[in-house]
């Protein structure tokens, strides 16, 4: 189709292509992934589901660090599990991908990777993100792609 200011539109290539969803357990980031995958669905995006595991008993304490990765990984294995019976259930399919360390880094990594033209996260609850900035404000400042951030 030509428009008659001379560009030729795609049909059925409005909307992102891969959409990077991070979850993490929380309230607000399952909703985020929720979210992603309506979108993804609707839009026939590819979803990618990322899931940082970042104790932060590694950094603070490092004996206690056996412990807390054990957890993580305890954590990691129920999410996946969650998204995967969710996809089925839908009947749409998911990439889940893991990362280890900052989740910022790790995102930023991630997001370049499966060349993500959308980041969704779930809006932080730490009280401590007022301060230091959250994690949606930080992907924002990086500008590199459009990041919704769900409530």
């Amino acid at each position: 189709m030509r428009h008659s200011w001379g560009v030729e539109a795609e049909l059925g290539t409005d909307g992102p292509k891969v959409i990077l969803v991070a979850i993490d357990g929380s309230t607000t980031s399952m909703r985020a992934g929720s979210y992603a995958a309506g979108l993804a669905r609707r839009q026939g995006s590819r979803l990618v589901v990322a899931h940082v595991v970042h104790p932060p008993t590694m950094v603070m304490a490092p004996q206690a660090a056996p412990a807390a990765l054990e957890a993580a990984e305890e954590v990691l294995e129920q999410l996946r599990s969650e998204v995967e019976r969710g996809a089925a259930w839908v009947g749409f399919d998911i990439e889940f991908r893991t990362a280890y360390g900052n989740p910022y880094g790790e995102l930023l990594k991630l997001a370049e990777e499966v060349r993500a033209e959308l980041v969704v996260l779930g809006a932080s609850e730490a009280l401590g993100h007022r301060v230091l900035g959250s994690l949606g404000a930080r992907m924002i400042k990086a500008g590199r792609w459009p990041v919704t951030v769900v409530p």
